[in-house]
Parts: C-alpha cells; structure tokens; sequence
C-alpha cells in the first residue's frame, strides 16, 4: 500500500508516483526554500506555527575557542523564540537509525553553550543577504509590525535574539528528523525522548514525495512524536508571557525578606534609570538588563528572574554578549570588578576556560545578604559600559581605580 499512487483529478485524472528524493543536498534545499512542510502546531498564542529559516549549515563549536566542529543541516525559530533544529537523511543513508539521534543530540547540547544571540542574529540577517530578502520583510514575519519602524524595530530585533538564546539555554527547542522515510526504531527513540524531556520537544517528520508529468510534485508530510509532546501539558504547547514592570514590582512585594526587596528593586531602578529594561518571556518573571556602552551599542547586561520558589530567585549575567559585543578584555574585566559572592566566584572562576560565554548566576538571597554587594555589581556595571578601550586589553580588571573599586570589600 506505500507506493501506491496520488491521484490529482482535473481535466483528466493524472497519477503521481512515489520518488525518493535525488541526494540530501535536493532534500535540504528543499526544506529551506519552503519550511512550510515543518510547520504543525501552534505558538502560544494560538497562532499558527511558522518557521523562518536561520541559517543553513550552522556552525556548531564544542569549546569556547575552537571553530565549528558540526554542522546543523537548519536552523530555523519560530515568531515565540523557540529555535528548531532540522537534521535531515534520505532513507538510503543508514545514519537515520540510531547515529543520528546522537548526532543531534550532540548538536543540541553544545547550541545551548555556544550560540549567543549576537551569533544568532548575524546568521540571520546573512541568510537574508544571500537569499535577497528585505530585512523589513523577514523581521516582519518575526516581529510582526515592529520590525520596520526604525529604532524601536531594531530594539525589537535584539530583544527577540536575546529570547532565543534564552531558550536555547533553558533547553527550549524542537529537535526534528526529517527523512523520506522514518524507520521504526527512530519513530521509538523520538517518543522516549519526548516522553522523558520536560523543555525540549523531538519530533520524527516523515516527508513523502510523488512525482507526476513536468514539474509537479506533491509533498505529504507525516509527524511522529505529537502524542508524546502534547502529554507535557494540557494544551500541548508551552505558554509565553511577557513580564512587565507591574509584575515585578508586585513579585518583588510578596518577598518576606526586605534585603531581598531592597536588593531586586535597586537593580531595576538603575536598569531603568540609566539604561534599558526589557521584558522576559520565560514561564517565571523576568526582566533583561540592558545598557548603552562606548560606541552606542545596547548591550544585554543582566537577567533578574524572580521564580515560584523565591528561594530560586537570582541575578544572572550575560557574558556571551558581553564577549561578543565588547571583547574578550572587556568581559574578563568585567569578571573581575564583581563582588566575591557565594555561589558566583566559582562560576566566574569557570569562565576563561569557556572563553566568557556562558550565564553566571547569583542567588538574590546570597545578593541582598552582604551589604556592599548590589553597590558593587551597579559599579562593576558602570566600569564596564564607560570603558573606552577596544576590549582587547588585559588592563580593564585593575583598571578601574576609584569609583569601580567601591563596594567590593565585602
């Protein structure tokens, strides 16, 4: 029953025949020219799922400081952030059973280390140029009416990059194999994994091909792994909100210790008053730190996320961006101003070895409980935004003198 044929019925009845497709290469070009096949589901808002192309071939590196090792065939994200990562085999290519779940998993684990959003980002506008799409149009697929007006476009745009690699961290994403043909023993391992990972989402998609006279093609997509996703919750797709300063204010009221309230509202009147707050669009409340550093970049500085458990709650830095768009010297000093915390100098300790990419947290509690702490983080910050240099230097840890030395004697 497998090959038997398609029928298309119109001034006569023509049949179309089941093909395999050619070579992988027709297969991804495929798949990037028209990601509609791959869409199923829906956002959190209920809207229709639509994917839109990153790159092709993404580099995957397994170190901070070594070039790609991997290859993703696609990368694509939807309009809620969420990025889905496509590894694509013919039916022929005896990989497609078991050594390709490895492989992606592989690929999966070192995107979450080592695709910051400004990687992501220049991935994106780079495939636009290639494929000679607007950047207006393709942000506007993603952004909705914000992607085209200017300023406020481009705010959107570093916002939405910064989301991903957010997601991307947290585990949320979709793994997808995509084959002309989906074996059994792949279809299995799909639904264990959907079964067992609670952020990530894995799904088998079997694309058939039928082929009539001409040009004409019939694509039938056929999705494994649904049952297991929609198992994860009751509405089979994860919910997105957008925490607002009113949010965080009331989070931030129902604290019981008044350091911890102290501690949380002094981070974002700063934010607020010399920088830039943007709201977080995790399930817990939060809210992105960003400032305006030499040069007139906005740099994402600091998450503060305030979770269900206030235990939980916790300052996190974004030295991945800080690396990318300041400079290796300029992160490394930034390491260095930050009070000695518990809990946040091993990690920070952690991070030459990783090349400053990574998420460096501290507990708010650890934070609110010594008294010069937050003085030093906001003056760690300003050190960091004023510095001039081209962030290649190695003085910029010792080089703050006065004002950035306050505040870190605890």
């Amino acid at each position: 029953m497998t090959n038997q044929p398609v029928f298309v019925l119109g001034e006569g009845l023509q049949a179309l025949e089941r093909a395999g497709f050619e070579t992988e290469a027709e297969f991804q070009e495929l798949l990037a020219r028209h990601p509609r096949v791959l869409d199923f589901g829906s956002l959190a808002d209920g809207r229709p799922l639509r994917l839109v192309l990153v790159a092709r071939e993404m580099g995957v590196p397994t170190g901070a400081e070594s070039g790609p090792a991997y290859w993703l065939d696609h990368l694509f994200v939807d309009a809620d952030g969420v990025p889905t990562l496509v590894e694509v085999k013919r039916a022929t290519d005896t990989r497609i059973r078991r050594e390709v779940v490895g492989q992606m998993l592989d690929y999966a684990a070192n995107a979450a280390r080592y695709w910051p959003a400004a990687l992501l980002r220049r991935s994106f506008e780079e495939t636009c140029a290639k494929d000679g799409r607007s950047l207006e149009e393709a942000y506007g697929e993603l952004l909705g009416d914000r992607g085209d007006q200017g300023d406020r476009g481009d705010r959107s745009a570093e916002e939405f990059w910064t989301t991903v690699e957010e997601r991307l961290a947290a585990g949320q994403m979709r793994l997808l194999f995509v084959a002309d043909q989906i074996p059994l023993e792949l279809r299995a391992i799909v639904e264990f994994l959907n079964r067992q990972l609670r952020q990530t989402d894995v799904y088998a998609v079997e694309l058939t091909q039928y082929r009539g006279g001409g040009d004409l093609r019939v694509l039938v997509p056929r999705v494994h792994g649904e049952v297991a996703t929609a198992a994860k919750s009751p509405s089979g797709h994860r919910t997105t909100q957008r925490t607002t300063r009113a949010d965080m204010d009331a989070a931030i009221a129902s604290r019981t210790d008044p350091d911890v309230r102290r501690t949380a509202t002094a981070l974002l009147d700063h934010a607020a008053a010399e920088g830039r707050l943007e709201c977080g669009t995790a399930k817990y409340r939060s809210m992105r730190m960003y400032y305006r550093a030499s040069g007139g970049r906005d740099v994402p500085v600091a998450t503060l996320s305030l979770r269900e458990d206030p235990a939980k709650d916790d300052l996190s830095f974004a030295f991945g961006s800080i690396a990318y768009h300041l400079g290796l010297g300029r992160a490394a000093a930034f390491a260095a101003a930050l009070p000695a915390l518990p809990g946040l100098t091993e990690k920070l300790e952690a991070l030459p070895a990783k090349g400053y990419n990574g998420w460096p947290s501290v507990a708010l509690t650890a934070l609110a409980a010594e008294p010069a702490a937050v003085e030093g983080i906001l003056s760690a910050i300003q050190q960091l935004v004023d510095d001039d240099g081209d962030g290649g230097g190695d003085g910029g840890g010792d080089g703050g003198g006065g004002d950035g030395g306050r505040g870190f004697s605890a």
